[in-house]
């Protein structure tokens, strides 16, 4: 069984989020940044099922070169190797063009029996880039999949919804988002950290690709971001003294603000 399982770089949501003054993009290259914890399920899933029989894991990544920290996390956890895609011509790329890149870079890697994702990612929070990664490889999508099974050359994967739960079978190869219900990822070990060093990571560029620079970037982005306001600093909260009548001075303060 062999798994891609895409991962993306993203600011640490804990650190002070930027804009590109130039061009209203996320600035990631001034900032701490991570894997993605919604991949982390991802690659936690692949890791399990190649377990359970034999195969590899590959996990894949479009970025700049801190992009490499989000490959090293899942080589320590215990992916086999890892793809990464950079190219400055990349910036400001939207889900399709990250889409395309994602698919070109697949089929250069062979098609896989499966390919994992995260269900979205905690920068972007879109959760599209699966099915339209999915279209563009002409293959059967699973989003949002609580449990997973493979076996006999299906994907078989549980789904919950609000008023029922959902038991969605699917030929391989195929691509399948995760939740972040499905399990729980394993801390990279010290014998995991010490061999991801010695797993080979290979680098491409578009040209690798066979993309040109016009299909991808910012000005082939189909939306764009306008202007970027910082967040006003929290005002101070209003403090009600309960001299006997708080009870109700709250209840005006809720009443007004349509709380209540």
């Amino acid at each position: 069984m062999n798994i891609v399982v895409c991962v993306k770089y993203v600011p640490d949501a804990q650190a002070e989020r930027t804009f590109n003054a130039s061009d209203n993009t996320t600035d990631r290259a001034n900032v701490d940044g991570l894997l993605s914890e919604l991949d982390e399920y991802a690659v936690e899933e692949a890791l399990k099922i190649v377990e359970e029989g034999e195969g590899e894991v590959t996990v894949l990544t479009i970025g700049p070169d801190q992009a490499s920290d989000a490959i090293k996390k899942a080589l320590q956890m215990g992916a086999d190797k890892g793809v990464h895609v950079i190219d400055n011509a990349i910036h400001g790329s939207d889900a399709l063009a990250t889409s395309l890149l994602l698919a070109k870079a697949i089929a250069k890697i062979g098609t896989p029996d499966l390919i994992l994702t995260g269900m979205s990612s905690t920068d972007g929070i879109m959760g599209v880039v699966p099915t339209l990664l999915a279209e563009r490889l002409g293959l059967p999508a699973v989003t949002f999949a609580l449990e997973l099974t493979v076996a006999e050359g299906k994907a078989t994967a549980r789904r919950d919804g609000e008023a029922a739960s959902q038991t969605i079978e699917a030929t391989l190869p195929a691509v399948v988002s995760v939740t972040d219900r499905i399990n729980e990822p394993r801390y990279p070990s010290f014998k995991g950290i010490m061999a991801a060093k010695k797993k080979p990571v290979e680098t491409w560029s578009l040209a690798d690709l066979g993309v040109s620079a016009g299909e991808v970037g910012l000005d082939a982005a189909w939306t764009k971001v306008a202007s970027v306001e910082a967040r006003p600093p929290r005002a101070a909260g209003t403090i009600v003294k309960d001299d006997g009548n708080g009870g109700s001075a709250l209840a005006g303060f809720l009443a007004e603000r349509k709380f209540i």
